[in-house]
Formats: structure tokens, C-alpha cells, sequence
């Protein structure tokens, strides 16, 4: 494959990946050595920045990705703050919400709160990245706990959770402050 055209399959690869690519998975993909993807790649850096264009590509580590030009930040941040958020139903929503204010909380939990099975709102939360894995809970069958994300953050416009509204958290198995201390008879 030629230069030229080995730049351009770069180009389209790191486009369409949106995050650092291999260079040996660029290699294989593009059935030559990694010394040549490294040329490509880096001469197709050198050539975008010479440009001045609003992309640039980077060598983070082993591998490339293709980013916007710090000079264009203003510009993609003003754009991009007015996106749309993810569209959410009720019940992923109220998913959201436990997993949000009782985090790290495992699905067992927000079944438990929920009162119905909440697998679909799990996964789908996962794949819109709300929510990610956040290790496992020490107890028999180890399940998987989960917390937001700084996705999660951004769609609803907010820098931390101290910032969420407060709520009244349901109580497992203790009971309820007024339940806790029986009023004293005949006193």
C-alpha cells in the first residue's frame, strides 16, 4: 500500500474509532509492519498540524488517536455543550436515580427499591455510560456494584453529587428513626 493511501485508511480508522488505536491493530488491519504505520501516521500528524486543521492526531502510548486542535476548544465546547442528552425512561431513570444516591449500588438493590427487575435499565444505562462498573460486593455470589459516571456529570449539568438535590434514602432492615425508640408508657 503507498503512502498516500495508507495515510488515508488511518485517517478513517482513527476517525471512526474515537479513541487511541493500537499500532499493531492498525498494522494488522492494514496487513503491513508497524514501522510503516508509524511512518503513515506521523507524517499525516506533521500534516494536519502544518495545515493548521482542526484535527490533529496524537501518539499517546503505543498507539494513535485522532482529537480536535487545542486552537478549536472554545469552538467544540460551545457546540458541544448544547447536545441533546440521552433520551431516558421512567424506569432507567429510576434506576439512575437509586444508583446515583446510594452508589456503589448493586442491581439487587435497586430491584429491591424498585420492586421490579431491573436488568434492561441496567444495561441500558451501561451502554449510554451513566453508569459503570464499580467492583463487587464482598458477600456470597460477589455482584456487581455500580456508580455513575462523569458522563453522568455532564448530561445533567452538574461538577459533583454533593450537587444533587437531597432525598429522603430508604433504610435495609434498620428501622426508622420514629420506629426506633418506642414512647415510653405511662410516664
Amino acid at each position: 500500500m503507498e503512502q498516500s493511501e495508507l495515510q488515508r485508511a488511518i485517517e478513517a480508522i482513527l476517525f471512526a474509532a474515537g479513541e487511541r488505536v493500537e499500532t499493531a491493530r492498525l498494522a494488522m488491519a492494514l496487513e503491513t509492519d508497524e514501522k510503516e504505520i508509524a511512518a503513515a501516521a506521523d507524517a499525516l500528524a506533521d500534516s494536519l498540524a502544518f495545515d493548521r486543521r482542526g484535527i490533529r492526531i496524537l501518539k499517546l502510548e503505543q498507539g494513535y488517536q485522532m482529537v480536535s486542535s487545542g486552537e478549536m476548544a472554545d469552538f467544540v465546547t460551545k457546540a458541544l455543550e448544547t447536545r441533546k442528552p440521552p433520551k431516558l425512561s421512567a424506569s432507567q431513570l429510576e434506576t439512575l436515580t437509586i444508583v446515583a444516591y446510594y452508589q456503589p449500588a448493586t442491581k439487587a438493590m435497586v430491584e429491591q427499591i424498585r420492586g421490579v427487575d431491573s436488568s434492561y435499565s441496567v444495561a441500558a444505562l451501561l451502554n449510554k455510560k451513566l453508569i459503570e462498573e464499580a467492583g463487587r460486593l464482598n458477600v456470597p455470589g460477589r455482584p456487581i456494584q455500580y456508580k455513575t459516571t462523569p458522563d453522568f456529570l455532564r448530561t445533567f449539568g452538574i461538577s459533583s453529587l454533593e450537587e444533587l438535590p437531597p432525598v429522603e434514602k430508604v433504610n435495609f432492615g434498620e428501622p426508622a428513626p420514629e420506629e426506633a425508640a418506642p414512647a415510653a408508657e405511662g410516664s
